[in-house]
């Protein structure tokens, strides 16, 4: 029995306050939702995890539905008949604030949600859905509804293992989520008894146990009183800030969250193949004659990395055997993959070096090639389907090697560099931060040591799309990968590159990285059930995680280095330390800025190895001459637009001003 789709249109309005986007013209938006009806023993959604436990229907089928939002051209012949699908973070948009350089709204509607206009000037067609079925309604969140799996004869239930981190003092309860925005697994029991809660400052510390009277599955109330709740973790005397707090407990009710992919796959195949939905009312992206004739996916971070799992998984073949995407660029997942198709998933967790860990989202295979795992024997890799696997190019910046183990995309698990797939790129953005800035705020303040990074790589983004459309469109290469190497010595294990790290005033690089060893989650793990928690580590067995050789500005060597990078007013890292308890762990996926001198007697007196800026530019007039140097130089390459590039020298001497008057201060 075919997928059955109904789709339903709740607003259609211009977008963009009607603003015309040259050639292409006006925009609309189209706000709705899709419901899906899918029969479990199809073989199309054979994978699913408990998706024969899901309540069905009169039919037999299993019934779900996500919101879904499309901004399009009104006149679809004017547009480059290109669907971008933006892989929503938490049920949050992010393409037209990373690629528009927009102002960020889960409701885009405005001209300031327009931005630039790039995606709207190019012609493409934005769509979104929800694909993370825990994730809970408010602030314009992209929700997806999904059953939960129950057998016959009671519930179903398992191990869930969850992390709390109070980043400051006066915290007493956590929902069991960890976060306000998604669901958490009820308790089977309020017995805390039948559970256990430790705590620890450090990842790698012994778990201290707390006793079964010293916390209960509590909430508070309006009073701020406790109330037993099967959702929420209290402790009376308070979660000690930056401390990590694991509870491990009998969970019931998991979410049938493998519907996620096949929501999303069923959806694009429908965009692309339908003349309308199964209840009559038409395709909205079909027009006059006019369809889609190629759908792109780009995710971030978490998306990036539910990209990745989605190929790996298969799930860009269609219910009929087509490829759903033809490429997808996932940007800041690194080695990781969503962890959503399992029982009791997490997928808004993902493991750092203080924080999830230990969360299953980074296991092997890492990179797009098939390859042999030296540690366990195992051979697999992400791009192995060739009648359906997507073209693929991978973005990610120095945050992703010192903290989401991003080395291994592109080496094998000794640390030796792979050979590149023939249908993968892979891109280091120099020396930026995870959450790169694309309206240039500049350096922000928080808890954490030095002030963030930041360096803006949004234009590389809008480069690199255009190297992918050209590339699924016309088969024209993209530039090569730009990754650092073991063999050119611009990739190595973290001390080296502490121990040739610049010298400045108090700044110390760290002595390494999130470290990841061989784990054992239990024996189901590859049936979607994780049964051991806190999983086992194999510290006999340990992945080489390298990170990016510096210069003697303590800037990245490899990768693709913005003018920022190559005339640089600063060293600009993709690490950071904590302040709020647990002060020399990693900050997370926060970078830091580390201005230069101004003259050469003031980093002298400082103790600062790195070059003053009076000796690199005699003038702000030489600094902006060596922007556009750079600047040209990556239009050259194929890696930035024009457009950028003239940005770039604009803004130049506004930022050798700022930086001359703040070292000086």
């Amino acid at each position: 029995m075919d997928t059955q789709i109904r789709l339903r249109i709740d607003l259609r309005e211009p977008f963009a306050d009607g603003m015309s986007f040259g050639y292409v013209g006006p925009y609309e938006r189209i706000v709705g939702e899709v419901s899906f009806a899918v029969d479990p023993d199809d073989p199309a959604y054979g994978e699913v995890v408990d998706l024969q436990h899901a309540p069905r229907n009169g039919d037999g089928l299993v019934e779900y539905a996500t919101d879904v939002y499309i901004v399009k051209p009104v006149d679809m012949a004017r547009g480059n008949r290109r669907l971008l699908y933006d892989v929503n973070n938490r049920g949050n948009k992010r393409a037209l604030q990373f690629f528009n350089d927009a102002v960020h709204s889960n409701e885009p509607r405005d001209a300031a949600h327009a931005g630039n206009g790039f995606l709207m000037r190019r012609g493409y067609t934005v769509a979104w859905s929800g694909w993370q079925g825990d994730i809970l309604p408010g602030d314009g969140r992209l929700t997806m509804k999904v059953p939960a799996a129950a057998r016959g004869d009671g519930d179903i239930t398992g191990l869930v293992r969850a992390e709390f981190i109070a980043e400051g003092p006066g915290v007493t309860c956590f929902p069991l989520s960890g976060n306000e925005y998604s669901a958490s697994y009820e308790t089977n029991s309020l017995d805390t008894l039948s559970a256990s809660l430790t705590y620890r400052e450090y990842e790698p510390d012994p778990r201290r146990p707390l006793g079964s009277d010293e916390w209960e599955f509590s909430r508070l109330d309006e009073d701020g009183h406790p109330v037993s709740s099967t959702s929420h973790c209290y402790l009376s005397g308070g979660f000690k800030p930056g401390w990590i707090y694991e509870l491990v407990y009998t969970a019931k009710n998991p979410l049938v969250l493998g519907l996620g992919f096949t929501g999303v796959r069923d959806l694009i195949s429908f965009l692309l193949h339908a003349e309308s939905d199964d209840y009559g009312p038409p395709n909205p992206l079909r027009q006059d004659g006019v369809d889609i004739e190629r759908a792109y996916a780009w995710g971030r971070s978490q998306s990036g990395r539910f990209l990745r799992e989605f190929v790996y998984r298969g799930f860009n073949e269609d219910a009929r055997g087509r490829r759903v995407f033809d490429a997808i660029s996932p940007h800041v997942a690194g080695g990781g993959r969503v962890v959503l198709n399992y029982r009791f998933a997490q997928p808004g967790r993902y493991p750092r070096q203080h924080a999830d860990h230990v969360y299953p989202s980074d296991q092997f295979p890492f990179a797009y090639d098939v390859t042999t795992d030296r540690l366990t024997g195992e051979t697999d890799g992400i791009l192995k389907r060739p009648d359906t696997d997507p073209l693929v190019i991978h973005t990610q910046t120095s945050s992703e090697y010192w903290e989401r183990r991003g080395s291994l995309v592109h080496t094998d698990s000794l640390g030796n560099d792979l050979p590149v797939h023939e249908r993968a790129r892979v891109y280091l953005f120099s020396c930026s931060q995870h959450g790169a800035d694309p309206l240039l705020q500049g350096p922000r303040s928080g808890p954490y040591r030095h002030p963030s990074n930041p360096l803006n790589t949004t234009p590389l983004l809008r480069a690199l799309l255009d190297a992918l459309d050209a590339w699924a469109t016309d088969g024209a290469p993209p530039p090569d990968s730009r990754v650092p190497s073991r063999s050119g010595e611009t990739l190595a294990p973290a001390e080296v590159v502490s121990a040739s790290f610049p010298s400045m005033p108090d700044v110390e690089c760290p002595a390494e990285p999130s470290r990841l060893f061989v784990q054992d989650h239990g024996p189901k793990f590859e049936q979607g059930i994780l049964s051991k928690e806190p999983p086992h580590e194999d510290v006999s067995r340990e992945y080489a995680v390298l990170v990016p050789q510096v210069d003697t500005s303590g800037n990245e060597i490899a990768g693709i280095r913005t003018p920022n990078v190559e005339a640089p007013l600063a060293t600009y890292v993709g690490w950071n330390f904590r302040t709020n308890g647990a002060g020399e762990a990693l900050a997370g996926l926060v970078g830091s800025y580390l201005p230069l001198a101004r003259t050469k007697a003031g980093r002298r007196d400082a103790g600062d190895s790195r070059s003053s800026l009076e000796e690199r530019y005699p003038s702000g007039e030489a600094y902006v001459e060596a922007v556009g140097v750079a600047a040209q130089r990556l239009v050259d390459q194929r890696l930035l637009l024009p457009e950028d590039a003239h940005r770039h020298v604009k803004q130049a001497a506004e930022e050798y001003a700022q930086e001359t008057s703040r070292t000086e201060s």
